[in-house]
């Protein structure tokens, strides 16, 4: 097991913006407890804490013993007090053009009045809620409220089904839902009030059901159960916001597990606050009149970190877009982006692939001059993706930032840190840790693994934004993240960090394909793929293989203005000359559409599930289930073209 610091071979790499980073970095490690109580400065607190961190009950790390403090407060009340009482806190816009602006002052007063409508339906400190609701005001609404009255939520993502938000309201014990009558996406409305009713035919907890009247539809309201938004919400309201303990639970988030029941990741109310508005100064650097939008969904943890609290406690103005990013048009995103004069933009990667197959017209008939930084977040960013992203949307302007997390770290651990000297950077890499986030890439034995090598990556210290722990899951838990590489923390994917030290993900290790004895991550040859110029989105899985262990098999969406005789071969032979065979996948399938979920991921257990005739599982989380239709055409076209030959 490696012991020694961990060294950032800079001399390669210097120069004079990185001098803040790495003095950042060099005090967060030697001197931890200084460097985590002056970045907890960030946020008011009532009480002064204790110790910063408590580490005796490792794994169950405790930051900020005995501090209290309330995320709402430090999110709405404190602003009012200053000179944001007017400012903007969101740009709410919805796919159909509907726009609506909430200053701080109005989020204040929405706050207070959902805090008491809450505390009359019998809420306090403690109470578990569940909030399923689309992309709407009302939703963070709902979310500071909670953390007002020391209410634990569990907010679950719209695009799941009735089972799914079943389990966790069941795992999480909550006694009332907070949703809506629908929601929009793609021109039609999404009956989210229906989904509730049938899953809490599975559920005993829920006492009460809150309804807003978002969509106009007719839906069915249980006497003595449900009750309508706007009836129970008063104007003239004022809740005194309870006094949290740093360690109280703030939210549990479950995460979308491909197998098994999901695991609820419960987050507290210091140590995150701390790590998420920290890292959202330290990474992109927002200024007070910067308009910043991070185009996720605030379902997943990307939108609770980054969408709700660190934006609302830097006294941000955020866009919030209610929608899908290509529609009613392709042009959707960089029309938004042009007419709010949008500074920062933060999507992810698939995001960006989704619009690129539509070609570079569609951005370069926006004025995009606005921007002054990109992001991406939800998976690694290919290089070809990358330079289009910088060259086509930031004009080869606008650095990005390439940022790596989960949802167990709270905010992001590695990334370009443009407030603190990113330095150079590398297409597809997300460079450089965060200060205080103390990386190891090792193999299976814990041992460390030299530059260039690939291995795990799992993480040395602890740092405030990590979970508390698991719903109900304590021995998941501690086997999960802490006993696969015993005492270090680990993240469960794939990467390597190159000679300048620059870390490059591959992603989840599970997904990492043993060919020919030679271990090769999904990411990579999805990255050799997109290299060619040609395709727009690849899904890469591995098939069993009598002689190499593992086969590749890629389902590729072409780009619009590819124009290629014969694109799978040609495709295969672009990978071989560049990538080598070991690379260069044995089957590839051309399909228009891709699984992903609504938050852009590529589902890639699907892909295989549909290919090797299993039970594909919950499809509730699809943009659109017709992809799957597509790649069962595919499939069934491959193999009659072999003549009936299966796998």
């Amino acid at each position: 097991m490696v012991n020694e610091p961990n060294s950032l071979p800079f001399d390669s790499v210097m120069n004079p913006g990185l001098g803040k980073y790495i003095s950042l970095y060099n005090e967060a490690i030697e001197n931890p407890e200084k460097f985590y109580g002056d970045i907890a400065q960030i946020l008011d607190w009532y009480k002064r804490w204790d110790k910063v961190l408590d580490d005796s009950k490792s794994p169950y790390f405790r930051w900020y013993v005995n501090g209290k403090l309330n995320l709402s407060y430090n999110a709405v009340d404190r602003h009012i007090q200053e000179n944001r009482r007017n400012k903007a806190a969101y740009i709410y816009v919805n796919e159909k053009g509907v726009e609506k602006i909430v200053t701080y002052q109005g989020l204040f007063k929405r706050v207070n009045a959902f805090s008491q409508a809450l505390k009359d339906l019998g809420i306090g400190k403690g109470d578990r809620i569940a909030i399923y609701m689309p992309m709407i005001i009302e939703e963070i609404v709902a979310m500071l409220s909670a953390a007002r009255i020391g209410a634990v939520f569990t907010l679950v993502f719209s695009g799941f089904g009735a089972e799914a938000l079943a389990d966790r309201i069941n795992d999480s014990g909550a006694k009332i839902v907070i949703t809506a009558d629908g929601g929009f996406r793609r021109g039609k409305v999404i009956p989210l009030k229906k989904t509730v009713d049938s899953a809490l035919e599975m559920t005993k907890s829920v006492e009460s059901v809150i309804v807003v009247n978002h969509v106009g539809n007719e839906i069915n309201m249980v006497e003595g159960r449900d009750y309508w938004y706007h009836h129970i919400v008063g104007e003239k309201s004022y809740v005194e916001p309870e006094r949290m303990d740093s360690n109280d639970p703030l939210f549990i988030l479950y995460t979308s597990g491909t197998t098994g029941k999901p695991k609820g990741v419960i987050h507290g109310n210091g140590g995150y606050g701390v790590w998420v508005a920290n890292t959202l100064k330290w990474t992109f650097d927002p200024q007070e009149n910067d308009r910043w939008w991070c185009a996720a969904d605030i379902g997943w943890i990307t939108g609770h970190s980054y969408i709700v609290f660190a934006p609302l406690i830097l006294g941000l103005t955020s866009i919030l877009y209610e929608g899908s990013l290509d529609y009613p048009f392709p042009d959707q995103m960089w029309r938004l982006v042009s007419y709010y004069g949008v500074n920062i933009l933060y999507t992810s990667p698939t995001a960006i692939r989704a619009l690129m197959k539509y070609g570079d017209a569609y951005p370069r008939n926006h004025d995009l001059s606005s921007l002054k930084t990109l992001g991406t977040v939800g998976e690694p960013i290919n290089p070809k993706t990358w330079e289009w992203y910088y060259k086509v949307i930031g004009n080869s302007k606008c650095p990005i930032v390439d940022t790596y997390w989960q949802t167990e770290t709270g905010g992001i651990i590695i990334s370009p840190s443009i407030g603190i000297g990113y330095g150079p950077l590398k297409p597809g890499s997300a460079t450089f840790p965060l200060p205080g986030i103390d990386p190891v890439i090792t193999d299976d034995s814990g041992n460390k693994v030299d530059s260039g090598q690939k291995g795990y990556l799992t993480i040395r210290k602890p740092w405030p934004g990590l979970m508390l722990g698991l719903n109900n899951q304590d021995e998941k838990y501690r086997t999960s993240y802490f006993e696969k590489i015993k005492g270090f923390y680990f993240t469960g994917d794939y990467a390597i960090r190159d000679k300048d030290g620059f870390y490059w993900l591959l992603g989840r290790s599970d997904e990492v394909l043993k060919v020919s004895g030679h271990r090769i991550g999904t990411i990579e040859i999805e990255d050799a793929l997109l290299s060619t110029g040609i395709v727009a989105e690849a899904g890469v899985f591995g098939k069993p293989h009598q002689v190499k262990g593992e086969s590749i098999v890629a389902f590729v969406v072409l780009k619009s203005d590819a124009n290629v005789d014969s694109p799978a071969e040609a495709l295969k032979k672009g990978v071989r000359d560049n990538f080598g065979s070991l690379m260069t996948p044995d089957e590839i399938h051309i399909v228009k559409s891709l699984p992903k979920t609504r938050s852009g991921k590529i589902m890639r257990r699907i892909i295989k599930a549909v290919y090797l005739n299993q039970i594909s599982g919950d499809v509730s989380t699809l943009e659109s289930e017709a992809s799957v239709t597509e790649i069962r055409e595919a499939i069934e076209k491959f193999r009659k073209d072999l003549g009936g030959v299966g796998d």
